[in-house]
């Protein structure tokens, strides 16, 4: 869930590769509405984005047990200590600052889904 083009497509194409089904989202609400209508595993979360921003949308899905407790991952260009340690006191399950490898980015999916390398 990111605004930026020049993000999502290829963080698309590299999640795809790794045999993971993809949906997307360009702002705080999008984002609300996916996951209600998709039930993710996984969510990529970055928190600049327009409208309800990442951190309150991770909040949001945090309270709202009917949609489960889906693997939050912030991948945000906001990479001061008060930045992550807020994205973090949110029960986020990892924090990874861009610019960003596409190797961690893959290694922290498959290891918070369990998924073998």
């Amino acid at each position: 869930m990111d605004d930026e083009p020049n993000i999502v497509v290829p963080l698309v194409f590299l999640m795809e590769q790794n045999g993971f089904q993809v949906e997307t989202a360009s702002s705080g609400e999008e984002a609300i509405e996916a996951v209600a209508e998709f039930t993710p595993d996984l969510i990529l979360l970055d928190i600049m984005l327009p409208g309800t921003d990442g951190f309150e949308v991770c909040q949001h899905i945090r309270e709202s047990a009917e949609r489960g407790t889906p693997r939050i991952v912030f991948l945000s260009a906001m990479g001061r200590d008060v930045d992550v340690a807020k994205g973090m006191s949110l029960d986020a399950d990892a924090y990874i600052t861009k610019p960003f490898s596409n190797a961690d980015v893959v290694k922290t999916v498959k290891d918070l889904l369990n998924v073998s390398p």
